[in-house]
């Protein structure tokens, strides 16, 4: 099991379903749990990874969601999946983004695929960060979204109220709270100031110096 947390990035051992044996899940196993249990897992190298999200990440989501929504509705763009849409990457490889725009360019017909997991790389993949998330799991999860054929990525981190925008696993940039995310090439005149998205998260802890607060010298 170290090993294979390991491979994983460090994840939480409780996040890696041992029924079916890691190493022999397949796709079926993930449509059913998905369907019939409280749970979203997504399926890597043969594993069942859970995906792990609460109330504020949620909140966040939806709400990004929605906003993405509404301009690609506008602007006859695309679809807008949310967090328990599975996708397809590549053989053997399903992920859940919290948040997925899809190009009409990528769908056939320009209607919703049939399938409970379609073949397809969204435009943009959005990921809230939840306290379970790792660095190097999430590093893996990028290269597998780019490497598909995703275009665009935002990683919304609620304890810095940051987003960070990647266009390539290499090329990062940081939008603050006092700023606003656009779409870039995905979402051409896109513009999400982030305040309206984190307004109504708890506001962060006082930092304090022994038990006061810490006065500027």
């Amino acid at each position: 099991m170290g090993d294979l947390l390991k491979h994983f990035g460090g994840i939480a051992p409780e996040r890696i379903r041992v029924d079916p044996q890691p190493g022999t899940a397949t796709e079926r196993h993930v449509t059913e749990i998905n369907e019939h249990e409280d749970k979203l897992y997504e399926l890597v190298d043969g594993v069942l990874v859970e995906k792990v999200m609460g109330m504020p990440e949620s909140c966040v989501a939806v709400g990004i969601s929605r906003h993405v929504g509404n301009f690609a509705e506008e602007h006859d763009l695309g679809l807008v999946a949310g967090a328990d849409g599975t996708v397809r990457l590549m053989p053997g490889l399903v992920r859940i983004p919290d948040v997925a725009f899809i190009s009409f360019d990528r769908l056939p017909g320009r209607v919703i695929p049939a399938q409970a997991i379609p073949d397809l790389a969204p435009d943009l993949a959005v990921e809230v960060l939840s306290e379970g998330n790792t660095k190097q799991e999430m590093e893996r999860k990028l290269k597998d979204y780019f490497f598909a054929g995703v275009r665009l990525v935002w990683y919304v981190n609620l304890k810095t109220r940051t987003v960070e925008v990647y266009t390539s696993p290499d090329q990062r940039a940081i939008v603050t709270e006092d700023q606003a995310l656009d779409g870039g090439d995905v979402l051409p005149g896109f513009r999400l100031p982030l305040r309206s998205v984190f307004g109504r998260l708890p506001p962060p802890p006082s930092r304090k110096a022994n038990g006061r607060r810490k006065k500027s010298s």
